[in-house]
């Protein structure tokens, strides 16, 4: 009977939270980006390991999340939309980042120009279908898709960045599909719609468009809307779709995904803004800690084991021009502008590139004294090692951070930041997509569609490359053995000893 009941209550944990074997989030299992439950391909190409290819209609840059056998993905899909370019490097990290100024530059407004916003980009005068497709993992063919909304946006986004730039997340029993300023929506496995919640449209900088995707949390949905106007991090019921919570919050636009992290204190949604990194209680939504000194536009999510969090920003535009406190500008800083640097900071702009190792369970202002590099909270500071766009990978010890430009992976002690090597991957190009880690290996795959692999650990050693030679800005899934690359016009499945389909 003991027994019995063990493997009942095994049954529920699993139909809730997914198999292990599952990939349900951007990153994937806690958001840790590691697939060590069976080995992945070394290596591939268009005819080398790939099990299928398939054409998803529209653009998207939201990476595929896998649930046993069925593999989701969001797109966005309009008559006269045009490919999404690649601007000046930069992506998006669990959905948008870089590129350039939008048309119309960095001026104040302008006719059509969003209010609060910066720029003179107006939403296209087209009408789009946001959608969500649901394919078969073994074969790639289309099991469901299902139309979340059809309209006009209510916001502009730039060419390089998409409307579907958001990751879904899944908890085994329904998938929550988030298209930013146009709604969240929720379905079951076999497509159909559960509920859909509109949490409101509003401008971000430079017209730029959204990118953050959600989370899961205490049978909750979480969502952070950081924006030019009126920036908060919401809970929504997975089960209804009614608000649990609204947090409101000082940041400006940003593009970086909540961090669930379930250390050996207790799990709390880690928050990246433009000057602060804010953590928070998933049940109250109540604030557990802020650290300051955040440098530009946040893009890359945190990474973390059970004892540290490991966060930071890669500098570039953000915090002095116009990405503090939504309405005009924290205490301190220009009206209508960002804060400027926060009291005990890193100074903002493009020169500083924080990134700070927190330990579970601290609480307050935790932000460091002028000099400090460490504190009873912050194990430890590198001024110039923070992520631009892909997020950090922690894994073995070691953590690993790729250069917007440059094709360039960085390497570091966990436990003390101390960089280990800096060494440019040959033939790289930028990196957008995030790093992941299968079987003592990393892998790094850059916009051109070629995915770089090293071995993991303090030598740098490079073991091949693999392309698919397509433009790539979203990160990949992985799940029981199979890897799924989403490019600018397919998403195909890698295997070992596939045959080609």
């Amino acid at each position: 009977m003991r027994q019995a009941i063990l493997i009942a209550l095994g049954l529920v944990t699993l139909s809730g939270t997914g198999r292990a074997a599952d990939w349900p989030q951007f990153r994937g299992p806690n958001g840790s980006a590691v697939a060590d439950d069976k080995p992945l391909p070394a290596e591939w190409a268009k005819d080398k390991n790939v099990a299928w290819k398939a054409k998803v209609p529209g653009y998207g840059w939201s990476a595929p999340v896998v649930v046993g056998d069925k593999v989701f993905v969001t797109t966005a899909v309009s008559d006269k939309q045009k490919k999404p370019t690649g601007m000046f490097g930069g992506g998006p990290g669990g959905g948008f980042g870089g590129g350039g100024p939008p048309k119309g530059g960095f001026g104040g407004g302008g006719p059509g120009g969003p209010k609060g916003g910066f720029g003179n980009q107006r939403p296209p005068d087209d009408v789009y279908r946001f959608e969500v497709y649901c394919l078969s993992a073994a074969d790639g063919k289309v099991l469901w898709k299902e139309t979340a909304r059809e309209g006009k946006p209510t916001v502009p986004t730039q060419s390089s960045n998409t409307y579907a730039s958001e990751t879904p997340v899944t908890d085994g029993e329904r998938v929550y599909a988030y298209f930013g300023m146009h709604g969240v929506y929720a379905y079951d496995l076999t497509g159909k719609q559960a509920w859909k919640a509109d949490l409101g449209s509003y401008p971000t900088a430079l017209g730029f468009g959204t990118g953050s995707s959600p989370a899961l949390a205490d049978g909750k949905v979480i969502v952070q809307c950081d924006n030019e106007k009126e920036s908060f991090l919401v809970a929504l019921d997975a089960k209804t779709g009614k608000e649990a919570w609204r947090t409101p919050r000082t940041e400006r636009t940003g593009y970086s995904t909540p961090f669930v992290w379930k250390n050996k204190v207790r799990t709390e949604v880690v928050c990246v803004g433009a000057q602060k990194v804010r953590s928070y209680d998933p049940v109250t939504g109540k604030q557990f800690w802020e650290l300051g000194g955040m440098s530009g536009q946040p893009k890359a999510t945190p990474a973390a084991d059970d004892e540290m969090l490991y966060v930071g920003t890669g500098g570039g535009p953000g915090g002095g021009m116009g990405f503090g406190r939504p309405g005009g500008g924290a205490p301190g800083g220009p009206k209508g502008g960002g804060a400027g640097a926060p009291k005990g900071g890193f100074g903002m702009g493009g020169g500083s590139r924080p990134l700070v190792a927190v330990k579970a369970g601290a609480s307050g202002d935790i932000t460091l004294k002028d000099g400090a590099k460490s504190s009873e909270a912050v194990v430890w500071l590198n001024p110039q090692a923070g992520p631009q766009t892909a997020s950090p990978l922690v894994y073995r010890g070691h953590l690993y951070v790729l250069d917007d430009r440059g094709g360039t992976v960085s390497c570091y002690d966990a436990k003390t930041g101390k960089q280990v090597y800096k060494e440019r991957l040959e033939g790289a190009r930028s990196f957008t997509s995030s790093p992941w880690a299968s079987d003592g290996k990393v892998y790094c795959l850059d916009d051109a569609g070629t995915t770089h692999v090293i071995q993991a650990g303090p030598e740098f050693r490079a073991l091949g490359t693999s392309p698919l030679g397509e433009m790539c800005w979203s990160s990949p899934a992985a799940a029981d053995g199979a890897l799924f690359v989403r490019t600018v016009d397919h998403l195909y499945c890698v295997r070992n000893s596939a045959k080609p389909k």
